[in-house]
């Protein structure tokens, strides 16, 4: 797909780095069926492209699913490029119905590079009980440091998700949030980081729903989630 004269005005190496991520976050779809967080077309995943010219963030675009298009046709050049005010700037097809919700992320929240939205089977019947998920497991006090809260009820199409997901996640440090009757948004450094986040999501509410079906689940001491928090976001892995 040819640059925009619009997309022109911005840094070489942002263009150069804004193809990179189309191809990255268009790969990155595939990981939500292949996980089965989504069904049929919804769902998304975004990532941010910073702008080196101007530090403060105001400038930075992101890249997203386009609406409506099913996960098999997702390619690099189907990738929408948006600014943080959520307008299309580069692509041949309307962005994803999620796009003010992901704008406003990015807009509030300079540290986030990534933003996924799914529809996954338990984390989304966790929010329609509108009931967070408890932190009994101790992969939840690795990867989400406490309960994975709930987030207001919002409409979809304007931001009043983003609102809802910025005041949730801004007393919390989930890189998840299930807005109620809707279902999980999850957010990280980049779009790889958010997936996994909404991998681990749905992998922890579906667990968490069968330790209740036989009986009271454990909570874990809030000293021992701190510890067990650090050390996985600080020792654990290669670094």
């Amino acid at each position: 797909m040819s640059t925009s004269n619009t997309l022109a005005a911005y840094p070489a190496s942002m263009i150069q780095q804004l193809r990179q991520v189309r191809q990255s976050v268009a790969e990155l779809h595939a990981e939500l069926p292949r996980y089965e967080l989504v069904v049929w077309t919804a769902g998304n995943v975004s990532q941010r492209v910073a702008n080196p010219e101007v530090p403060d963030g105001s400038a930075d675009l992101f890249v997203i699913k386009p609406s409506g298009v099913s996960y098999e046709q997702l390619t690099a050049e189907s990738m929408v490029v948006c600014t943080l005010d959520g307008q299309l700037l580069e692509g041949s097809r309307a962005p994803s119905s999620d796009t003010a919700a992901h704008a406003y992320v990015y807009r509030q929240l300079p540290r986030v590079g990534g933003v996924v939205h799914t529809h996954s089977t338990y984390a989304t019947a966790w929010a329609a009980r509108g009931e967070e998920i408890p932190c009994v497991l101790t992969m939840m006090a690795d990867e989400f440091g406490g309960s994975i809260p709930v987030g207001p009820f919002a409409v979809i199409g304007d931001d009043s998700i983003g609102r809802g997901i910025v005041e949730t996640l801004g007393a919390s440090r989930s890189p998840a949030v299930l807005m109620r009757n809707h279902g999980p948004f999850t957010i990280g450094t980049d779009a790889r980081a958010a997936v996994k986040a909404a991998v681990m999501c749905e992998e922890v509410a579906r667990t968490v729903h069968i330790a209740r079906q036989l009986g009271d689940p454990l909570a874990i001491a809030p000293e021992a989630i701190d510890s067990l928090y650090d050390r996985y976001q600080n020792v654990y892995g290669q670094k």
